[in-house]
C-alpha cells in the first residue's frame, strides 16, 4: 500500500528525537501505515528482512553482515527474524553512541528468555496511519499542542462536509491508497483484511487460527467500536451459528490483533474526584484506522451517510485517531472517562507534564450544547486541587467554525484541528 513519493509525517520530528538519545528506535505500527518510508526517510543504509532471503539466513550465522552499514541503519520487519533484536542490542552497547538502527514491524513478537527488554538502549515509537492533516484534509489551523497551551482557538470553517468525512471514514488513512478512486479504495481496504484473517494473524504467533472466525470477531469489533463493549458481548455477536465463541477463544484473538496493532483500546482517565461518583476502568475498542472496520462490515460511504448514528461512532474512531497522532507528538496521551452515574467524556488527552484537556466527539452541530454541559459537569466532578483546571474543554465536529463559547467550551471542526 505504499508509495515511492514520501509524504512528510508528523512522526518523522519524533524518530529524529529519539535516534539522538537511544541508540536504536523501533517504530511500530500496523502493516502499510508508513513505517518503511519513515524509517528510510531517516536511515543512512538498509536491509529489509521481509524481502532479503540471504539477510534471514545471515541473522543466524553472520548476524554483523546484517547489522554492518552507515548509521542510522534500517532494519526493516525485524520480527521476522527475532534473534536480530539481541544482535542490535549488543552492537548498541559495543559502539556506545546514539543513532545506530531504525528497526520497523508490524507485529510484535511474543517476548521469551531469549528476548532482551532494550531498556535504556532501544526506544519504541508507536506509529498509525496518516492524520487528516497528514493527507491534507484539514488546515490544522487549531493546534492541539497550542489546545495544552491554553490558547483559544480560532479558524474559519473546515472545507469538509458530512459526505467527505464518510468518504475519509471509508478510506482512512493509508499511504498507499492516497490516489485511488474510492471504491479502488474500499475494495484494497477489504483485501487488506482478509489477508490479516488468512494469514498475518498467523504469522504473528505461529498458531493456526479458522479465518472464518477471525472475520467474525472483526466484524462484531466494528458493529462495537468506540464502545465499551465487554468479552461476553463479543463472544456472543461472533459466535454465529456455531453458537458462543468461548471467553477464552476471544481473548486470545483480541491479543493476536493487538500485537499485530490492528486494534488498540482507548484506556480510562482516572482522576481524584470531588463528587461520590464511582469511576468505570473499563477501556474502548478501536481499529487503529476506522476503515478496518467499515471494511469489516463491507460498508460504503453511502451507506454510512444512510446510518448517521453508526457513522457517528465511526467519527469518533476517526477523532480519536487523530488525536492519538497530534498527542503523541506532544509526549501526551488519550483516554477516556466513565463514571457510575452515566457521565462519559469520549477523549481525555493528558501531557507528561500534567497538563490536560477534554473532548466530546459529536458529528452533527445539533449536539454542541448538550455536549458543552457534560465537558462543564465533568470539570466540576474533577477535583482540580490535585491535577490543576483543564486547559482547554472542546467540542470536535464534523463541519463549521472553530471558536470559544461564553462558558468557556471551544468548538473545532476536525478539517481545522492539527498537532
Amino acid at each position: 500500500m505504499e508509495q515511492t513519493a514520501y509524504l512528510p509525517r508528523i512522526v518523522d520530528d519524533e524518530v529524529v528525537r529519539r535516534l539522538r538519545s537511544s541508540g536504536a528506535v523501533v517504530i511500530e505500527g500496523p502493516r502499510a501505515c508508513g513505517k518503511t518510508a519513515t524509517g528510510r526517510h531517516a536511515a543512512a543504509s538498509e536491509v529489509l528482512l521481509d524481502i532479503d532471503d540471504n539477510a534471514r539466513q545471515a541473522v543466524t550465522v553472520a548476524p554483523n553482515l546484517v547489522l554492518d552499514g552507515a548509521a542510522p541503519r534500517l532494519i526493516d520487519e525485524w520480527q521476522v527474524e527475532p534473534a536480530i533484536w539481541n544482535h542490535v542490542r549488543r552492537a548498541v552497547d559495543t559502539r556506545g553512541a546514539p543513532g545506530q538502527f531504525i528497526l520497523t514491524g508490524s507485529a510484535v513478537p511474543a517476548d521469551d528468555v531469549t528476548r532482551h527488554t532494550g531498556a535504556g538502549r532501544i526506544s519504541r515509537l508507536r506509529m498509525r496511519p496518516m492524520t487528516l492533516f497528514e493527507t491534507g484534509h484539514s488546515s490544522g489551523r487549531v493546534s492541539l499542542r497550542a489546545l495544552l497551551g491554553g490558547v483559544r482557538p480560532e479558524a474559519p470553517a473546515s472545507a469538509l462536509t458530512v459526505a467527505h468525512l464518510a468518504e475519509r471514514v471509508a478510506v482512512g488513512g493509508w499511504p498507499g491508497l492516497r490516489h485511488l478512486a474510492p471504491l479502488d479504495a474500499l475494495q484494497a481496504v477489504r483485501d487488506y483484511l482478509n489477508e490479516i484473517c488468512r494469514v498475518d494473524i498467523v504469522r504473528v504467533d505461529g498458531i493456526a487460527r479458522d479465518p472464518d472466525k477471525v472475520g467474525r470477531m472483526l466484524r462484531a469489533l466494528a458493529r462495537s467500536v468506540g464502545t465499551y463493549v465487554t468479552i461476553g458481548t463479543l463472544a456472543a455477536d461472533a459466535g454465529g451459528a456455531d453458537g458462543m465463541l468461548a471467553r477464552d477463544t476471544v481473548t486470545d484473538y483480541l491479543s493476536a490483533l493487538d500485537r499485530l496493532m490492528v486494534i488498540e483500546s482507548q484506556p480510562a482517565w482516572a482522576p481524584h474526584l470531588r463528587s461520590r461518583a464511582i469511576l468505570r476502568g473499563s477501556p474502548k475498542r478501536h481499529f487503529v484506522d476506522p476503515s478496518l472496520a467499515v471494511a469489516a462490515l463491507r460498508g460504503t460511504p453511502d451507506r454510512l451517510l444512510a446510518d448517521l448514528t453508526g457513522l457517528g461512532f465511526l467519527f469518533e474512531s476517526l477523532v480519536v485517531r487523530d488525536l492519538r497522532v497530534y498527542a503523541q507528538a506532544d509526549d501526551a496521551a488519550v483516554r477516556q472517562y466513565r463514571d457510575n452515574t452515566g457521565l462519559e467524556i469520549d477523549a481525555i488527552v493528558e501531557a507528561a507534564d500534567g497538563r490536560w484537556a477534554a473532548f466530546e466527539i459529536k458529528l452533527g452541530s445539533g449536539h454542541i450544547d448538550s455536549a458543552a454541559k457534560a465537558l462543564l459537569k465533568f470539570r466540576d466532578r474533577v477535583d482540580q486541587a490535585s491535577i490543576g483546571p483543564p486547559a482547554a474543554l472542546s467540542v470536535i465536529v464534523a463541519t463549521g467554525y472553530a471558536y470559544q463559547r461564553e462558558d468557556g467550551v471551544s468548538v473545532v471542526p476536525i478539517g481545522c484541528l492539527g498537532p
